[in-house]
């Protein structure tokens, strides 16, 4: 029996050198996993020998089992390349034959199509133009070279500070005499000393009673109580907080002059007719962009009117906007210009107004946009922008795309979308020892690994992926280097045992 024992024992350690040896060989293969050598001994059978007699006949090999442990994960930074950290394999495709494979080195060929070095697709769900994934099935995944659409913007959201300290938008006031006067008084005009107060939108009557006094009627309030006090020729008489008038000469009893605030008009050349101006890029139904240009001109305390329309056309009264004395915006109104005199509607909604923009390249027009300022506030301090947005953009290019832990393929575009272009999907088996190894890295299905368990990475117990990143080999070089040497030992161990049994034939051939 030595021989047969011998013989079985080299033909083990030869199996289990060359498993050893395929090990070392895909120390740098991306995916691979190692396998390990498993012998099972042998015995005659033999009806008449007692069990506790029984003497085996040598060893064979039972199984070269797949190690699928995690392997350490490598940063490349290509975009295509794909590590699994946990639990599951790649689905690919070669012609409708599947198999499965852990090598995430992936390349995009002639049609878009995500495959292997072996043209193999990798499979996943698919998403439609809108970005939306069908999980129903899975599909060779494409990445799409078209355009991504445009989308009109329809809601520009500023939030703005209107400083509360800013100037009335008003121009000096008219002074107008009374027809009845009779004296001898002249005047340069009424000067607004504090452009910031709100008496400064207040009306006023100045008259004199002859005796060397005067008194200043708020005409605005008609039931409030005049102010009175001493003419002198050349002393500056006081208008409510924020104005004042000079007269020289003498009145006469009952002369009398009326001041008449006179608002800015407001003129979009001219930063001079409002307090701030800002702008962003809208989007029409075609792609085409233009800049809509928003100003706001402050007309009384805690009021603004605000203007807005596109840099090449004129920009309208939209409405107006209030604020209460802690600078909150409280209300709003709707402007209806092609009414004389403009009239005002609350907006439904605080602080959303409608604009029309009119568009000449043959989208549809005019673009109707609502502007909403709701988180605008009026403090003391600068003017400025806390947030501006707009919900629309052009038509766009596909300039790169990334893979998220969920699978999911993000393209990114050169208007600044992005867009779900699918979802790579992992396989999982009950028996993973049960798949049959192809080469090439790729595994196929059997009846003892059980069917393919398809779901999208980081679900049940489905590892997740990690984009720029391959998953090295498992192969621990030392240990397998160990390996070699024992299973080297062991062939010369069993040479040596045929070599033993060729003496003993030999002794006996000598009696």
């Amino acid at each position: 029996m030595g021989y047969q024992q011998g013989l079985s024992g080299l033909s083990a350690s030869s199996s289990d050198l060359d498993v050893i040896g395929n090990n070392i060989a895909n120390a740098n293969t991306v995916g691979f996993k190692s396998g390990t050598a498993e012998f099972a001994d042998m015995y005659a059978n033999s009806i008449a020998t007692a069990v506790s007699q029984q003497i085996g006949i040598g060893t064979q090999l039972s199984e070269v089992q797949q190690q699928f442990s995690q392997g350490t994960i490598t940063t490349t930074n290509q975009a295509l390349n794909v590590a699994i950290n946990g639990n599951g394999f790649f689905q690919m495709s070669n012609n409708g034959t599947l198999t499965y494979s852990r090598n995430g080195v992936f390349q995009l060929d002639k049609n878009g199509y995500i495959t292997n070095a072996q043209g193999l697709d990798l499979m996943g769900y698919a998403a439609n133009s809108s970005g939306i994934i069908n999980t129903a099935q899975t599909v060779p995944l494409q990445v799409p070279t078209a355009n991504i659409a445009p989308q009109a913007t329809t809601t520009i959201t500023a939030g703005l500070n209107l400083n509360a300290q800013d100037a009335i938008m008003l121009g000096a006031p008219t002074v107008q005499a009374s027809n009845t006067n009779t004296g001898s008084l002249t005047t340069t005009g009424a000067t607004i000393t504090d452009a910031t107060a709100g008496t400064n939108t207040d009306n006023y009557t100045i008259t004199f009673d002859g005796a060397g006094g005067y008194s200043v009627q708020d005409t605005t309030y008609p039931n409030s109580a005049p102010v009175t006090g001493t003419y002198t020729a050349g002393t500056a008489i006081t208008l409510g907080n924020g104005e004042s008038i000079t007269f020289s000469g003498t009145p006469a009893a009952n002369d009398s002059y009326s001041v008449t605030q006179n608002p800015t008009a407001f003129n979009q050349n001219s930063s001079t007719t409002y307090n701030y101006s800002t702008s962003t890029t809208a989007y029409d139904t075609l792609g085409g962009s233009q800049t809509v240009n928003m100003y706001f001109a402050k007309t009384a305390s805690g009021t603004w009117n605000v203007y807005a329309g596109s840099a090449t056309g004129t920009a309208t009264l939209i409405g107006t906007a209030n604020f209460n004395s802690s600078g909150t915006l409280v209300s709003t109104s709707q402007a209806d210009t092609s009414t004389t005199p403009t009239t005002y509607t609350p907006t439904t909604t605080l602080g959303a107004f409608n604009v029309a923009i009119p568009t000449t390249d043959g989208s549809g027009t005019p673009q109707n946009i609502t502007l909403n300022i709701a988180g605008t506030t009026q403090y003391g301090g600068k003017d400025g922008v806390n947030s501006l947005s707009t919900n629309g953009y052009a038509a766009g290019q596909l300039t790169s795309f990334t893979v998220g832990s969920d699978g999911t393929l993000t393209g990114n575009y050169s208007n600044g979308q992005t867009a779900a272009l699918g979802q790579i999907v992992l396989a999982n088996f009950s028996n993973e020892n049960g798949l049959v190894d192809l080469g090439n890295n790729e595994y196929g299905q059997t009846s003892a690994s059980g069917v393919a368990q398809i779901s999208t990475p980081g679900s049940t117990n489905h590892g997740v992926l990690q984009g720029g990143a391959v998953e090295n080999s498992n192969v621990d070089l030392t240990s397998e280097l160990v390996n070699l040497i024992t299973a080297q030992r062991n062939y010369q161990a069993n040479a040596q045992t045929i070599k033993t049994q060729q003496a003993v034939d030999q002794t006996l051939i000598n009696l």
